[in-house]
């Protein structure tokens, strides 16, 4: 049976939805107002994996992704290139849609965005106050009163009495206690606004996400994921906010991954230390940046360097090797194959451990491809199937192996083929010294000849 480590009680725990066939979750996803670095491709990879295996089991999956389309990071950069905030919105909305395809991400079942969901933050706001959990400041902002939760802290594991030791209140700020967050912030000069109760204003991050995810998967939902930064403070209100509102259990199992580290600083945009999506794609074909990131338990840290992307371009090379020349066939029982793999899986989603068995899975089809392509075939669709699983092994072994039609500063598929053939015709003419002038030169560019049985392959090195 599956397990999930659940944060909330810091213990696996077998998984058992609220309703049975059913999964409810809520991954916290993009502010969108810069391109997607490797550390939210962590995110949309890891609880696609999560979305993928979900089904898989025969689960019917409701996966809502937010996406944070109105705050002071998108404010201030719509600002600074004198563009409408909605207009800079969209730009990066597109863009994040294009890094996550590119990664062979699953679109959400349904991503809504803050901006359209003002009646329900408003609700909820209402809804809080009249609980007596929130205050209206004089200014027109609304502020949540944490001690009037007792439950605080229970996420992240802070005490009231740890927090109040470091806290103060920011100059303007009309909060009562240095604890409180903002729930609707007051209209400033020449910043979006919607009208409230409370003035002319605009939503506090925290907020949205719980206006957004109750209103999308009910009062109490199976599993809320995101990022290891955002279980304090931002997850630690969530569950303040929804609970104080509704009265019921917010989230049964919350998940969170571990950061993406450099030199062993987590990446981030505030240290200048990170990476865009965009710019590893300029080096490496997405599923590997995909398997590199499965590379390690979702829970640990991922430490960045080329040599573990190189390291994931091994791999993917040896697994479509395997399948490179294997006929469609129909998939082999491997049975203990599929058992190890399950239980990988079912251990709170450890895929090193998955992509190990698929690993022994690709040593079987190697031993046996020359003499029985029939089982080989077999067993290379279960690889396929397994692999699926984890959004990998998807595409055609030649597409990959010979890394796209053409690379602006390398040879052309046509060309390599042209050269190959030349060698051959060299070859055949006991022309020796010019078909080994041909394979280095070819070899220079990065190409590796593979000659066997049925002629001459090649792939990018």
């Amino acid at each position: 049976m599956l397990t999930i480590y659940n944060d909330l009680t810091n213990r696996k725990e077998t998984f058992q939805p609220l309703q049975a066939g059913k999964v409810s979750m809520y991954v916290c996803g993009m502010t969108v107002y810069d391109l997607c670095h490797l550390g939210h491709a962590r995110v949309m990879v890891v609880f696609d994996v999560v979305y993928r295996y979900l089904q898989a089991n025969g689960y019917d999956v409701s996966y809502i992704r937010n996406i944070t389309d109105v705050d002071d990071k998108i404010i201030n950069r719509a600002n600074e290139r004198g563009i409408p905030f909605t207009e800079l919105t969209e730009e990066f909305i597109q863009a994040m849609h294009q890094d996550a395809d590119a990664l062979g991400v699953l679109r959400p079942t349904d991503e809504p965005k803050a901006t359209q969901h003002m009646d329900q933050i408003l609700a909820m706001i209402s809804r809080l106050i009249e609980k007596g959990h929130a205050y209206a400041a004089d200014n027109g902002d609304v502020y949540y009163d944490v001690r009037s939760f007792p439950g605080y802290g229970k996420l992240s594991g802070k005490s009231i009495e740890d927090l109040q030791a470091g806290a103060r209140v920011e100059p303007g700020d009309a909060k009562r206690d240095p604890l409180d967050f903002a729930l609707w912030k007051s209209a400033k000069p020449e910043e979006p606004a919607w009208d409230s109760p409370w003035g002319r204003g605009r939503p506090g991050w925290h907020i949205e996400c719980s206006a957004m995810s109750t209103n999308a998967l009910g009062n109490s939902f199976d599993i809320h994921g995101g990022g290891a930064d955002l279980t304090f403070p931002h997850h630690e209100n969530e569950i303040a906010q929804s609970e104080g509102a509704t009265g019921h259990p917010f989230v049964k199992y919350w998940m969170h991954n571990g950061f993406v580290r450099i030199n062993d600083e987590k990446m981030s945009k505030s240290l200048g230390n990170f990476f865009t999506v965009r710019e590893i794609l300029d080096r490496y074909q997405a599923e590997e940046v995909r398997y590199f990131i499965l590379t390690s338990h979702y829970r640990s840290p991922l430490n960045y360097d080329t040599e573990h992307l190189d390291n994931a371009r091994g791999a993917l090379t040896r697994f479509y090797t395997a399948l490179r020349g294997l006929p469609v066939g129909q998939s082999a029982d491997g049975e203990s194959y599929k058992t190890r793999f399950h239980e990988a899986m079912d251990d709170d989603f450890n895929t090193p451990e998955a992509l190990a068995v698929l690993f022994d899975l690709v040593r079987e089809i190697n031993r046996i491809k020359e003499t029985n392509v029939e089982e080989a075939a077999s067993l290379g669709t279960l690889l396929r199937e397994l692999g699926g699983m984890l959004g990998l092994l998807q595409s055609d072994p030649e597409s990959y192996l010979k890394g796209g039609a053409s690379t602006d500063d390398g040879l052309s598929d046509d060309k390599i083929d042209a050269m190959i053939q030349a060698r051959i015709d060299a070859r055949a003419a006991k022309e020796w010294g010019e078909a080994d002038r041909i394979r280095d030169e070819l070899q220079d560019a990065g190409i590796i000849l593979e000659d066997g049985a049925e002629g001459t392959t090649w792939r990018r090195g």
